[in-house]
């Protein structure tokens, strides 16, 4: 069941980037709602005995988003609505973070190991920010706060280092480098210049992402640490 669900959540994730290659409207309605669906159903069976009600609610959030986002043309409030649900589900994975690590591991960054490391990642999420603040109007304040909780989710990742094995830790981190990318692009597309494709990087980048994360999570009840 397990192996089906998620042959099932790659082929909608297919035919998802096929609908933004070809600007298919109707295959994209089909297809980019199902995407959270089969990978929460994916993570109900890979979690097993270790679910977590917040995964879950990050899950949820995530569809409402994606969701939203779908009738950003038709309706203005609704690029409001998929910012909002984006960003509670970016601090619930937060919180999931916090619960699938180690807290007594001495290997884990330190001091100015995690301002080292840290430093691209707050470089680059400010860096956008910056160039993007002439251009937001009226959405300065909205998208600001959404880059600094997009910031820290990433950065949680991160400081999972040495926390739990290395395939949670890498899959994790590099699901939240992934969909950093994927709302950077996002903004670019919608605020600066238009990206040729946009709709394939940005859903491309964001389906990777979610996998990750979610695969990424429940690794961490496997292996060895890093």
């Amino acid at each position: 069941m397990k192996k089906l669900t998620l042959l099932l959540f790659f082929t909608i994730a297919l035919g998802e980037l096929l609908a933004g290659v070809i600007k298919s409207t109707e295959l994209h309605l089909i297809c980019k709602p199902m995407i959270m669906i089969m990978l929460g159903i994916y993570y109900w069976l890979n979690a097993s005995n270790h679910r977590s009600p917040i995964v879950l609610l990050a899950i949820l959030f995530s569809l409402v988003g994606d969701v939203a986002l779908m009738f950003e043309a038709f309706y203005a409030l609704s690029f409001i609505v998929g910012l909002i649900a984006f960003l509670v589900a970016h601090i619930f994975y937060i919180l999931a973070y916090r619960h699938h690590q180690r807290e007594q591991i001495t290997d884990a960054l330190q001091g100015i190991q995690k301002i080292r490391f840290a430093f691209p990642v707050v470089l680059a999420g400010t860096g956008l920010v910056v160039i993007l603040y002439p251009t937001l109007g009226p959405l300065k304040f909205p998208v600001m706060v959404y880059a600094l909780v997009l910031v820290l989710m990433v950065l949680n990742g991160l400081f999972r280092y040495g926390r739990t094995n290395s395939k949670s830790f890498w899959m994790v981190f590099g699901g939240a480098i992934l969909f950093m990318i994927s709302d950077s692009l996002l903004a670019i597309n919608k605020f600066l210049v238009p990206i040729t494709q946009s709709g394939f990087f940005i859903m491309g980048t964001y389906i990777a992402a979610q996998y990750l994360l979610l695969e990424g999570l429940c690794a961490h009840f496997r292996g060895i640490r890093v």
